[in-house]
């Protein structure tokens, strides 16, 4: 009897699979998570990818208010843990004066568009499994905030998709920058609605685009680190004025670049 107690005793308690987030669990969110390496990490039973290190990410989209239900599971154990996700309020926007053609496209111009978004969805799938994004995040340009993610445009007086992004109006030429590390996966010299465009890989299926440039400097294949140049701010493809409109997606969900930057400093 002294002996099976003895051995009981021996045998350490298994320890409970460490998890931590931190980041905003509301509708545009970016959380960034950490676990052991390893684990299986699941959200509403979709699985998350994660780095060598346990990092992992979970975003979410505009009209994703609700309760999440995140899962990490390794050798056998399981932790669950409910997120509460934050509805918000997105404003309608007008504008109106915009070439006919750019509101709604002739044959040829849609044939373009849908040969330049298969350019784009091609290098969307480039994921790199490093946490780059681990370097810190900061605002690309600084400039007045002349559009909000979650706003509803109405372009010429007909309702368009929600606004995915944010944009900073600031004069023709304003240095533009990587929001964070990560590797340029898409340059194009002039697509019909963005123009200039860089798309930059940070890791774990985080990515940002910037549009509307004058010009760019990098080019796919270049690894850049917060704060690199990219380009500059312009109003090529479909722009009323200077401004440089980017956007933050996790895998396909839009997420709100406010949220995961904070409040801009100039």
């Amino acid at each position: 009897i002294l002996f099976v107690l003895a051995a009981m005793l021996a045998v350490p308690a298994r320890a409970e699979i460490p998890l931590e987030l931190t980041g905003q669990a509301a509708e545009g969110g970016l959380m960034v998570g950490k676990t052991a390496p390893g684990a299986a990490v699941t959200l509403d039973g979709k699985p998350v990818m994660s780095d060598a290190n346990g990092h992992f990410l979970i975003g979410f989209g505009r009209d994703d208010a609700g309760t999440k239900r995140l899962t990490v599971s390794q050798n056998g154990e399981t932790l669950s843990r409910d997120i509460a996700v934050k509805d918000r309020d997105f404003r309608i926007e007008r504008i109106d004066g915009l070439p006919q053609k750019k509101v709604t496209p002739d044959p040829e111009a849609i044939e373009r568009i849908r040969r330049e978004k298969a350019e784009m969805a091609e290098a969307k799938k480039i994921t790199d499994p490093s946490a780059y994004f681990l370097s810190g995040f900061g605002w690309p340009a600084t400039g007045r905030i002349s559009g909000v993610y979650g706003s509803q445009r109405i372009l010429n007086g007909k309702p368009r998709r929600p606004h995915y992004g944010t944009d900073v109006a600031a004069p023709e030429g304003t240095p533009v920058v990587a929001l964070a590390a990560g590797k340029v996966t898409f340059v194009h010299p002039g697509m019909f609605f963005n123009g200039k465009t860089v798309l930059i890989d940070h890791g774990l299926g985080l990515r940002s685009v910037y549009i509307h440039l004058s010009d760019t400097s990098v080019k796919a294949g270049d690894t850049v680190e917060k704060g690199t140049r990219i380009g500059a701010i312009g109003q090529t493809g479909r722009a009323t004025g200077p401004h440089l409109h980017f956007g933050l997606t996790l895998d396909e969900t839009p997420i709100d670049p406010e949220l995961v930057l904070g409040e801009m400093t100039k």
